[in-house]
């Protein structure tokens, strides 16, 4: 981060005690490690790792890396450039700890200058890999935009984006034929196997771009083109369950051709609601438990790989569907694993590591059996940063810069207490709740947020009864209720309990080194 003076000046923090891990201070520990990871992946524009690459054993990180920096890429030390799909999970982490979003947009821009003016193709990786024919990682920068605006509320460059962004979503709807789904022709991904052809993932990404496409254009009063791509996305919703629905298991088939049943697409399934009903959400999430082993899931799509990337949305996956003490187990496997053993940093998170916990990740899919080759500063593996706080914590924001909100702590998941939050360009966004065995008993919720916002406080799982608000008895709830909530601090108890979450200087979550 060469443009920040101050490197622990973060503007979010997390704080929870951890009951069950040998370390209570756990999840403290992974949300930071989370953050600095992204912090690393954070660098200057002439940095990028040289191409053709130096002679095996030898590095030259002197290689311009886009339009404009600093700007955000995949690691530390390798590749060094800009990946769109990784910033699916690295971006959100940014978002909530530093809030320092000039990076993002500097990948994003450094993206679309980079389009084929004739076809509307995005390139899968930045310069100066400048990689092409990628369906999925195209869909990523599209889903990154949103991503980017909704945080920033950056119009002026939406503005200056929108004809490319157009014509990309465009590049991706011509492929959609006659079946209703789009025929996944750019076959470059994050290394999984059998991508391509009629794939659930990549419907799945097509389906995330365009409810999001939808979104930004009724932010830019284009409504004929937000009701359209809103009508394609209700419709591939339909062709998507008629087609890759494997009722036997309970899970979501990679194709129409195959009975295996894919980590990613079920996971973007549940996190981006093609499920149909909770029921399915939960039977999803029931099916991805039984990939894990000790330390965590197991690719279907790539044998004998364990990959935060998508692990991290899996972990998103689990809390979304209401199953938050699988969520939290997953959390202490693969990420618990990765934090403490001797074989990583113990700082940073590792790009992946094979079944039996060896850092020979990839080695049989363009690795080379070469574990030097794995990255142990990976952005993409910092998923547990922005789950903590969109769902331990239960605050996210609902629309740009968090003019509304939502808050719906999970705390089905064992744990005592969390506190924690985030600024936008409004202002500070914290929350601290406490249930004190972790188990039932009286919940107590406190929220601080800008007065130029309202939100939506919903009861938790689990909950109900008496709800009181500052003090005064608001009536009787039930889980699912949704309070609106529209005041600088509001104190949410059933029944009162006194503690605020305050703005940072955060804990220290882990250590120099």
């Amino acid at each position: 981060m060469p443009h920040v003076a101050d490197l622990r000046a973060y503007s979010g923090y997390f704080y929870a005690s951890d009951p069950v891990f040998h370390d209570a201070d756990f999840l403290t520990k992974i949300w930071y490690a989370g953050a600095y990871t992204v912090q690393t992946n954070t660098v200057p524009l002439n940095t990028g790792r040289k191409v053709p690459f130096s002679p095996a054993g030898t590095w030259a990180n002197n290689a311009n890396l886009g339009v404009a920096g600093p700007i955000i890429v995949d690691g530390a030390k390798r590749d060094r450039a800009v990946w769109p799909g990784d910033m699916g999970i690295a971006v959100p982490a940014q978002f909530v700890s530093t809030n320092d979003l000039l990076p993002t947009r500097n990948a994003l821009s450094t993206m679309f200058a980079a389009i084929n003016p004739t076809t509307g193709a995005l390139p899968e990786s930045g310069p100066p890999l400048s990689q092409q024919g990628s369906d999925t990682y195209h869909a990523w920068t599209l889903i990154g935009t949103h991503n980017y605006y909704l945080y920033s509320g950056d119009t002026s460059w939406l503005q200056q984006v929108w004809a490319n962004y157009t014509k990309a979503v465009t590049f991706l709807e011509r492929k959609v034929d006659k079946t209703g789904l789009i025929n996944i022709t750019g076959l470059r991904d994050w290394a999984r196997l059998g991508g391509g052809g009629y794939n659930a993932e990549g419907n799945a990404l097509l389906y995330k771009v365009l409810t999001t496409a939808a979104d930004l254009a009724k932010y830019l009063n284009n409504t004929a083109l937000s009701s359209a791509w809103a009508q394609n996305a209700t419709t591939l919703k339909a062709n998507f369950n008629g087609a890759f629905w494997l009722e036997s298991a309970g899970l979501y088939r990679d194709n129409q051709t195959t009975t295996l049943c894919p980590q990613d697409a079920n996971s973007f399934a549940v996190l981006y609601n093609l499920t149909t009903s909770d029921t399915q959400a939960n039977r999803i999430s029931e099916g991805l438990q039984k990939n894990w082993n000790a330390l965590g899931p197991v690719a279907p799509e790539l044998p004998d790989t364990i990959i935060p990337f998508i692990g991290g949305f899996e972990l998103q996956a689990h809390f979304e569907s209401g199953n938050d003490a699988r969520a939290l187990d997953l959390l202490r496997r693969t990420w618990g694993y990765m934090l403490y053993t001797n074989l990583s940093v113990q700082s940073t998170l590792l790009e992946g590591f094979t079944a039996n916990g060896s850092i020979g990740y990839r080695s049989y899919r363009g690795y080379n059996y070469d574990a030097a080759y794995t990255s142990h500063a990976h952005g993409w593996s910092a998923g547990p940063t922005p789950a903590l706080t969109f769902y331990v914590l239960g605050l996210s924001i609902t629309t740009v810069q968090g003019k509304t909100w939502s808050l719906s702590p999970h705390v089905n998941g064992g744990l005592p207490s969390a506190e924690g939050g985030f600024e936008t360009p409004l202002g500070w966004y914290g929350v601290a709740w406490s249930l004190p065995n972790g188990v039932s008993g009286t919940l107590t919720v406190k929220v601080t947020t800008p007065t130029t916002s309202s939100g939506l406080f919903k009861v938790p799982k689990g909950v109900g009864g008496i709800l009181t608000i500052d003090g005064v008895a608001a009536g009787t709830v039930k889980a699912g209720d949704a309070i609106p909530l529209a005041r600088l601090r509001l104190v949410i108890v059933m029944p009162k309990e006194e503690f605020l979450p305050s703005h940072p200087s955060a804990p220290t979550g882990i250590s120099d080194g």
